[in-house]
């Protein structure tokens, strides 16, 4: 049973798709086969009861249950227009709640349903210091396994790698960018960056890793050039959406200050327990 969940799992995440504004959301025909139902017929009530029940709670359903006709390829390749629906996260999880229990199917998808809709509302509680905080931390990770994959693409100097990647996105050299920005020798530059030039420094750090694997880099020098090429391209994505290039955006608070605050935070919060 529990392997059988942990493919519907599976299933429901690879289903999962990005609007252009980076919402998520699932097709009502995928989601249909995925949670054991035969036909989309049968399936179409279990929507229904879900859209009152969304109703019920005040909101507007047509939020979360969009309908939408597609072609589908049929016999001898005809094709003909079918019904289809968009359904957000949480018009899956009334999917889930409304769905027959006796198939373990809908167990699995209750929970999956459940779990993301609950990382969601703790997504949108953090404050941005949080959100800064939890991405420095990919950031971190993210570099740890750029440098496994350099070193297996031959890399021994690892500060010039680096630099590399620094050049291609900054037009400067680390050296260079801590003067422009006013920092000293020993802070590090990403410890003082905000979440936007994190995030660009994490596309940065992934893509290279990813090429690097991708493209069998076997030499330090090339190693090195992937790296400033994908720093370069990183940069002009941000160039042509108008966006502030990195070595122009401000430091913001160290990270250990950030950290020290959040502390506090939890030790006021864990008194307040004790006290009530």
């Amino acid at each position: 049973m529990q392997g059988k969940s942990d493919g519907v799992i599976k299933e429901l995440d690879s289903a999962k798709r990005l609007s252009k504004r980076g919402g998520e959301y699932w097709m009502g025909r995928e989601i249909q086969k995925i949670l054991g139902y035969l036909t989309w017929e049968s399936f179409q009530n279990v929507i229904k009861r879900a859209r009152m029940a969304c109703a019920s709670t005040g909101l507007d359903d047509n939020d979360h249950f969009r309908d939408t006709t597609k072609v589908m390829v049929v016999g001898k390749g005809a094709s003909m227009q079918v019904s289809d629906c968009y359904l957000t996260r949480y018009a899956c999880y009334l999917i889930a709640m409304n769905g027959e229990t006796s198939k373990p199917e809908i167990g699995a998808a209750q929970t999956y349903f459940a779990v993301q809709t609950r990382r969601q509302e703790i997504q949108d509680q953090l404050t941005d210091a949080e959100r800064r905080l939890q991405l420095r931390d990919r950031v971190k990770n993210a570099n740890k396994s750029l440098m496994s994959a350099a070193k297996k693409a031959g890399v021994q100097r690892y500060a010039i790698f680096q630099d590399a990647g620094y050049q291609g996105l900054y037009e400067m050299g680390l050296t260079e960018i801590k003067q422009s920005k006013g920092l000293s020798d020993k802070e590090n530059l990403l410890d003082r960056a905000g979440r936007t030039e994190l995030a660009a420094n994490e596309f940065r750090i992934t893509q290279t890793e990813e090429k690097l694997v991708r493209d069998r880099i076997d030499t330090e020098s090339r190693a090195i050039n992937t790296h400033r090429e994908v720093g370069s391209e990183v940069r002009n994505v941000i160039k042509k959406i108008g966006g502030t290039m990195p070595e122009n955006l401000p430091p913001e608070e160290p990270i250990k200050q950030l950290l020290t605050s959040k502390k506090r935070k939890e030790l006021k919060t864990e008194d307040k327990k004790i006290a009530g």
